[in-house]
C-alpha cells in the first residue's frame, strides 16, 4: 500500500506546483472515514483508494483528480455527505466524488436496473468532466486487479462481463490503451480462463523454440530504417491472449492457421517521416493486401493517430508494423489523459499536437448523450451504449468530405442518424460512390455516402433488422413508440365511441374523468392508448362510466355466428380501417391475409392492438368464448389507394420458363411479387405460396385468373391458414 509521503512524491514529480495540503487533507480525511472497514482480500479498506490514486499519478493527472479518487467510494460507504465534501475541499471536488458515487441508495427493481441507472448517472456526469471517467477507469482497473478475492463465482463473471462490454470500449474510446488492455485481459481470465491459458502456453512454446525472434525482426528493421537516413525507434511485441482470442473467434481459425501475432511500432520524430519509412518498408518487404490503414490522415474519434501495414517481412513471417510519431504514440497510450494534460498544462510538446483532433476526442460522448436524452429506460440506454461501444470502425464521407465514424457492419441508415437525426427519420435511399444501393448494404472504409430523404418517409420497423449503432436504435424506437402512442390513442377513441353509441349512450370528456382513477391511468388519452393497446375492453370502460348498462347481458356483443352472417359493408357500428395506416396499432393477420373487399373482423390482442381477420377464419373459433374481445371493422372508402398483400399457393410445372412466364403474367396484371416460398418440388411441379402486393380482393382475383388461364400453372388457390 502507498504511504502518503510516497502519493506526495509521485504528484510533485510531474507537478512540482500541486498543492500538498490539498492531498493530505484527502489523504487524512479519507482514512479517517474508512476506519477499520476491509476489503475482501482482508486489506484495509483505504488500501483501494489509495491505489487507484497511484494509478492516476502514473498518468500525470491533477491534484483535483488524485483527490477524487482517494474520496471516490466515501459517500457510498462511510458517514460522510457530499455536502460535508463540498464544504472541505470545494465544489469541483463535490461535483467530481458525486460524478463516480453510485446510485446505493435509490430504490431499484433489480440488479439490473440499478446497474443501468448507476451508468446513466455516470454518463451525464462525465459529459460535463472528462476526470470522473479517469477516475472510474482506475477504480475498476483496481478492482479487476483484486477480483479473485471475491468468493462468488456468479459476482466475479458479472463484473469481468460488465468490464468487458463498458468500461474496456470506454478506455478504448478516450485513448487510454494501457487500461484498455489489462482491463480486456483480466476480464478474458475470469470469462474464459481455459481459452487464455490455452494461448499463453502456445506463445510461451513458440518462445521457448522461436528464440528471440521478436528481437532478430527488430534488428532488421533497425537497418532498414537506417540505410534511408531516417532516425527512428523500433520496439516490438507479441499481441495480448486476449486479442488473439478474439481475432481467432472473427475469423473462426485455430491458433496454427494465425500468422500475424506479433506487433512492431517504428516511432519517428515527425510526420514527413512516417510517410517516408511506410515507403521505405513497402519497398523492401512484400505487402498484405487489405490491411493498410492510415489514421493520421484520417485519426480515430478518440484522438488515435498512427499508420498500420502488415508485411511479410523479416525471417519471412507476417507483421504488423505501426508508424507513428513519439508525440502520437504518447497519445495511443495514455489518451485523453494526455490531451488533457496539454490543454492544462504549458507542456514543452506543444499545442500543435492537439490540433488534429481537438474536440473531435469527445464527440462519442455526444452521441452517447444523445442516445440517453432518447432511451425511455436504464436497460435501453445501457443496451444501445454497448452496441455504440463494443465495435471496430469504418471511416466514411459526406458529398462535402465531412468524415463520419462509424461502427464496423453499420449501413446507410446508421450514417443517415449520424448526421443528422432528422435525415435518418427520412431517409428513403442512399448512394454510395454514386451508386444506388440497398437500405442494408454494409458501409466499407473510405465510401462516400448520399443520403436521399423524403418527407413523407417515417421509419422502417425493417430497419431494426440491420442497423448496429445505439443512436439509430435509440431514436428509431423513440419514433416507434410516438407513432404506437397516437395509434393506440386514435383506435381506442374511435372503439369507445363505436362501443358507447351502440349502447345508446354518449361518450363525453366528463365520464372518463370520473373512471380514470379505476384503471389507474392519468389523462384520458392515457386511457384511450391502454384500450387501443388491447390491455382494457371498451365495454369495461362503459360500464364503470355508465353501471346500469351491466343488465344488458350479452346481447350486445358480437356474437361469432351472427357475425359471420349478418356483417355488411356498411354496419354503421364497424371501425373503418385503411389498409396498414395503423401501423402499429392494427395488424393484417398472416393467416387470412385479409384484403380490402373481405368482410373482416378485428380480434384485441393484449398489448398490440388490434388483429385483422377476414370473418371466415378458421383462427376466430379460438376465440368463441372471449366476444369481448372481438372488435367490428370495415375498411375505409380509400382503402384502394394503399398497397396490401395478397397471399396464394401455387402449382407451377417442372419445365424451363415456367416460373418466368408466372412472373410475367402477375406483372402485366399490374401486381409485384414480394415474397416466394418453395413448398414442395417434384420432377412434374413447383408448389409455391407467394405474396403478392395487390390493391384488393378484386385485383387479386384478377391475377388468379390470368393465372389460371395459363398452361404451365395447375392450380392457384388464395392462401388460407
Amino acid at each position: 500500500m502507498l504511504r502518503q509521503f510516497e502519493l506526495l512524491e509521485r504528484i510533485k514529480a510531474y507537478d512540482p506546483k500541486a498543492d500538498e495540503d490539498f492531498v493530505n487533507r484527502a489523504y487524512v480525511y479519507a482514512m479517517k472515514m474508512h476506519g477499520s472497514q476491509k476489503r475482501e482480500s482482508g486489506d484495509p479498506y483505504f488500501s483501494h483508494p489509495l491505489e487507484v490514486a497511484g494509478i492516476l499519478t502514473n498518468y500525470k493527472l491533477d491534484a483535483a483528480s488524485i483527490v477524487t479518487a482517494l474520496l471516490h467510494d466515501i459517500v457510498e460507504d462511510t458517514r460522510a455527505t457530499l455536502e460535508e465534501i463540498r464544504e472541505i475541499f470545494g465544489e469541483e471536488t463535490a461535483r467530481l466524488v458525486d460524478g463516480v458515487t453510485k446510485l446505493t441508495r435509490i430504490q431499484v427493481q433489480n440488479v439490473e436496473t440499478k446497474q443501468a441507472e448507476n451508468f446513466r448517472k455516470f454518463v451525464l456526469a462525465m459529459s460535463e468532466d472528462i476526470r470522473v471517467l479517469m477516475v472510474k477507469l482506475a477504480d475498476r482497473l483496481h478492482n479487476m486487479r483484486t477480483l479473485n478475492y471475491i468468493a462468488d463465482s456468479d459476482k466475479r463473471r458479472s463484473i469481468a462481463m460488465e468490464t468487458m462490454e463498458i468500461y474496456a470500449p470506454l478506455a478504448e474510446r478516450i485513448g487510454m490503451q494501457e487500461i484498455k488492455t489489462e482491463l480486456e485481459d483480466l476480464s478474458f481470465a475470469e470469462l474464459h480462463a481455459e481459452a487464455r491459458e490455452s494461448i499463453l502456453t502456445r506463445l510461451r512454446f513458440l518462445e521457448l523454440h522461436g528464440g528471440d525472434l521478436v528481437v532478430k525482426i527488430m534488428d532488421e528493421l533497425d537497418q532498414v530504417i537506417s540505410k534511408a537516413n531516417i532516425k527512428g525507434y523500433v520496439s516490438g511485441r507479441e499481441k495480448t491472449a486476449y486479442s488473439i482470442w478474439r481475432k481467432m473467434q472473427i475469423k473462426d481459425v485455430s491458433f496454427a492457421q494465425l500468422s500475424d501475432i506479433m506487433a512492431f511500432r517504428i516511432m519517428v520524430n515527425s510526420i514527413e517521416d512516417c510517410y517516408s519509412i511506410l515507403g521505405v518498408v513497402h519497398r523492401s518487404y512484400p505487402t498484405v493486401p487489405g490491411r493498410f490503414k492510415d489514421y493520421i490522415s484520417t485519426p480515430k474519434r478518440n484522438g488515435y493517430r498512427s499508420i498500420h501495414t502488415s508485411v511479410i517481412g523479416p525471417q519471412k513471417h507476417k507483421i504488423e508494423i505501426q508508424i507513428r510519431t513519439h508525440e502520437m504514440h504518447e497519445i495511443s497510450e495514455l489518451g485523453v489523459a494526455a490531451h488533457w494534460r496539454y490543454k492544462s498544462t504549458d507542456n514543452s510538446l506543444g499545442s500543435d499536437v492537439l490540433n488534429p483532433m481537438e474536440g473531435r476526442q469527445y464527440l462519442w460522448l455526444q452521441e452517447l448523450l444523445d442516445i440517453l436524452e432518447h432511451a425511455p429506460t436504464p436497460q435501453e440506454f445501457l443496451e444501445h451504449t454497448k452496441l455504440e461501444m463494443f465495435q471496430d470502425q469504418v471511416f466514411c464521407f459526406t458529398p462535402k468530405g465531412d468524415l463520419i465514424a462509424l461502427p464496423r457492419g453499420a449501413g446507410p441508415v446508421d450514417f443517415a442518424y449520424a448526421v443528422h437525426t432528422e435525415v435518418g427519420n427520412t431517409c428513403v435511399g442512399a448512394k454510395v460512390n454514386g451508386r444506388i444501393v440497398p437500405l442494408r448494404t454494409q458501409l466499407q472504409n473510405g465510401d462516400q455516402v448520399e443520403v436521399v430523404t423524403s418527407s413523407a418517409q417515417k421509419p422502417s420497423p425493417e430497419w431494426e433488422g440491420f442497423i448496429v449503432t445505439g443512436k439509430a436504435r435509440a431514436h428509431i424506437r423513440r419514433r416507434f413508440r410516438s407513432d404506437a402512442r397516437m395509434e393506440y390513442i386514435k383506435l381506442g377513441q374511435e372503439i369507445l365511441e363505436k362501443t358507447f353509441t351502440k349502447e345508446g349512450y354518449l361518450l363525453s370528456d366528463k365520464g372518463l374523468r370520473g373512471v380514470m382513477g379505476k384503471f389507474g391511468v392519468e389523462t384520458i388519452e392515457d386511457l384511450y392508448e391502454k384500450v387501443g393497446e388491447g390491455r382494457l375492453v371498451g365495454r369495461e370502460v362503459l360500464v364503470a362510466v355508465y353501471p346500469g348498462v351491466r343488465s344488458a347481458g350479452t346481447e350486445n356483443v358480437i356474437d361469432l355466428s351472427q357475425a359471420r352472417l349478418k356483417q355488411s359493408h356498411n354496419n354503421d357500428s364497424a371501425i373503418a380501417i385503411r389498409g396498414l395506416t395503423h401501423g402499429m396499432a392494427v395488424h393484417i393477420s398472416t393467416c387470412c391475409c385479409p384484403l380490402p373487399g373481405d368482410r373482416i373482423i378485428g380480434i384485441t390482442a393484449d398489448g398490440r392492438g388490434v388483429d385483422i381477420h377476414t370473418i371466415d377464419c378458421e383462427t376466430l373459433d379460438a376465440y368463441t368464448d372471449e366476444p369481448e374481445r372481438w372488435v367490428d371493422l370495415t375498411w375505409d372508402a380509400e382503402v384502394d389507394k394503399d398497397i396490401h398483400i395478397g397471399r396464394l399457393n401455387v402449382v407451377v410445372a417442372n419445365e424451363p420458363g415456367s416460373l418466368g412466364e408466372f412472373s410475367v403474367i402477375v406483372a402485366r396484371n399490374h401486381g409485384n411479387i414480394s415474397n416466394l416460398k418453395i413448398l414442395n418440388r417434384s420432377r412434374e411441379f413447383f408448389e409455391m405460396k407467394i405474396d403478392i402486393e395487390v390493391r384488393g380482393v378484386k385485383h387479386l382475383t384478377n391475377i388468379i385468373a390470368a393465372l389460371r388461364a395459363t398452361p404451365a400453372i395447375n392450380s392457384v388457390e388464395r392462401a388460407r391458414g
